[in-house]
């Protein structure tokens, strides 16, 4: 699916058009799915989340720009960001000692992503390993901690010993270079 046709696909959905909303589903939840489990790393939680980004989709096609960013980048950032929220929730749940509120069943559930998913995430990391091991060693890990495991930018400061601003450039930097490398 191309670009142009995404961006028409949430523009259509901007003006309440459930079958654009429903083609939308179609052709990205497969790949915004494995962006979850990556993160979350629960099928339960990412199946949970990723309803949750279609529900922001549908309330925020208006809010969406065509031009700058690409509509996957929109897209793919909103579940990135939805599933880091449920990982913090989570977190700091754990860290109250409150219970993390699965029944036996839940827990009984295998947990393994199904084929699909494990398709779609074995391609797409293995075109981010190529392109994270374009980047120096600090930085690369600086970001998957950062995009894939949650961390804040101050405990990634801390830990690279580096100022906050400091890891911030880091990590705008090396995500722009992700970007170039990506779309190549």
């Amino acid at each position: 699916m191309t670009q142009a046709e995404i961006d028409s696909l949430i523009a259509r959905i901007a003006t309440g058009e459930r079958q654009a909303f429903t083609a939308l589903y179609d052709r990205t939840s497969a790949k915004l799915f494995g962006i979850c489990l990556r993160v979350l790393n629960d099928r339960g939680e990412a199946e949970d989340v990723l309803q949750e980004v279609f529900v922001k989709v549908w309330h925020n096609a208006k809010r969406y720009r065509a031009g700058g960013f690409s509509p996957m980048t929109w897209l793919i950032t909103i579940a990135r960001n939805a599933a880091i929220d449920r990982l913090r929730k989570r977190r700091s749940k754990k860290e109250d000692g409150g219970q993390d509120g699965l029944d036996a069943v839940e827990r009984l559930a295998d947990p393994a992503p199904g084929p699909e998913a494990l398709v779609v995430a074995s391609d797409e990391r293995a075109q981010l390993a190529l392109c994270l091991d374009t980047l120096e060693p600090a930085r690369a890990e600086a970001v998957q901690r950062a995009y894939l495991e949650g961390e804040t930018y101050d405990e990634l400061a801390r830990r690279f010993a580096v100022p906050l601003n400091t890891m911030r450039t880091w990590l705008r930097r090396s995500l722009l270079k992700l970007k170039e490398c990506l779309s190549q």
